[in-house]
């Protein structure tokens, strides 16, 4: 095992400090090929060309189909009805019944004029990075790389940051994810789980971060949260059953049914995703997309188990993207995106320790028989 050293930017030795020279080879090995598999991104299926999240004609179909039904809402129509009614008139598809968004979002839109529900993402925006800017003072003591952080972080929202995106589910549910990550401490985790609640009734996906939630709070022995988590995902299922049931009525046999979700895009789609969802969409292809494994490895660096969470997090929805999304259903990323960039952060500490423990060699001391030398 290498002996530490003072650590570039984070407070303590990062996660491959203390490595063994076989383990450290292999992690290395695992680091340089996500790296490497990074620039399948450039020859594999991608999303449409974007400068900015709405760019593209499907985008604006589905902006214009958000801001119908809330503004219809918003003068007394029934939410399933006026969903079920405008869906079919752009012929989107009403089957099966996740096609059609919670009304949540719908609903709260409604009930607020316009400049408050523009005012309220700019608030998010700034709670999330106030909250993770504080929580980083003690893995990033010094105010420089802290600063990086935040800016960072500031690339992950920015796309974020527009009128057109007000109705758009993803927008809401990914910084709420990314806020609860932040507020979440040990023996404190009311307010993140009320957040991820707030975003799985938003968007249902975000039920895969409530999953490793409860999963680290579960191997982490932290009885009450896993029982906090528990409870938010059952309030999940049970709304999502009202909603099925809702959806119910204003739905019939012979309205158009989805074409499923089994992509199989690989990992290349959730690379390419996450260049045009975040600030890395400004740079060359080939400059951003070693940028997001690279990123994954700086979460991996930073020893401490929020560190860990957030790593996965960004993998399961990694594999989500990967596995299931079609090429018109990339800004699931931003589910991820908010938080994905803050790695980069830890990335010189953790790729620095990494190549000495790989690149170790073992110490052979060698002691001479001094009764031998001393009989002769």
């Amino acid at each position: 095992m290498v002996r530490p050293v003072a650590p570039l930017w984070l407070a303590r030795p990062s996660r491959f400090a203390g490595l063994e020279r076989p383990t450290a080879r292999v992690v290395a090995l695992l680091a340089a090929l996500l790296v490497l598999l990074s620039f399948t991104a450039l020859v594999g299926a991608a999303p449409p060309p974007v400068e900015g999240p709405v760019a593209t004609a499907d985008d604006r179909a589905d902006v214009l189909l958000y801001d119908t039904i809330v503004e219809q809402v918003r003068h007394g129509a029934d939410y399933y009805v006026v969903a079920a009614q405008e869906m079919r008139r752009s012929d989107y598809p009403l089957r099966p019944f996740v096609t059609m968004r919670l009304p949540t979002l719908a609903v709260v839109q409604a009930h607020l004029p316009p400049f408050a529900t523009t005012a309220l993402l700019y608030a998010l925006v700034v709670a999330v990075t106030a909250a993770w800017y504080a929580r980083l003072r003690g893995p990033l003591p010094r105010r420089a790389p802290r600063l990086l952080a935040a800016v960072l972080l500031l690339a992950g929202v920015a796309p974020f940051v527009q009128r057109d995106l007000l109705a758009f589910h993803e927008v809401w549910a990914g910084l709420l994810i990314a806020l609860s990550l932040a507020l979440r401490r040990p023996g404190h985790a009311t307010a993140a789980i009320a957040m991820g609640l707030s975003a799985m009734l938003i968007r249902e996906t975000a039920a895969l971060y409530a999953g490793v939630m409860l999963a680290g709070a579960l191997l982490g022995g932290r009885r009450g949260e896993a029982l906090g988590w528990t409870a938010a995902l059952a309030v999940l299922a049970a709304a999502v059953a009202a909603h099925a049931a809702a959806v119910a009525t204003v739905t019939g046999p012979f309205d158009p049914t989805s074409p499923g979700w089994a992509g199989l895009l690989g990992y290349g789609f959730f690379v390419r995703a996450m260049t045009a969802l975040t600030a890395l969409a400004v740079l060359p292809a080939w400059i951003a997309a070693p940028l997001v494994p690279l990123a994954l490895i700086g979460w991996a660096s930073w020893r401490d188990p929020l560190a860990l969470r957030v790593l996965t997090t960004l993998a399961g929805y990694a594999l989500l993207l990967a596995l299931f999304a079609r090429v018109d259903t990339y800004y699931w990323g931003m589910m991820a995106a908010p938080l994905l960039l803050v790695g980069l952060a830890f990335a010189p500490d953790g790729v620095r320790d990494l190549r000495r423990a790989a690149g170790a060699r073992r110490r052979i001391t060698v002691t001479r028989g001094l009764r031998g030398e001393a009989g002769r």
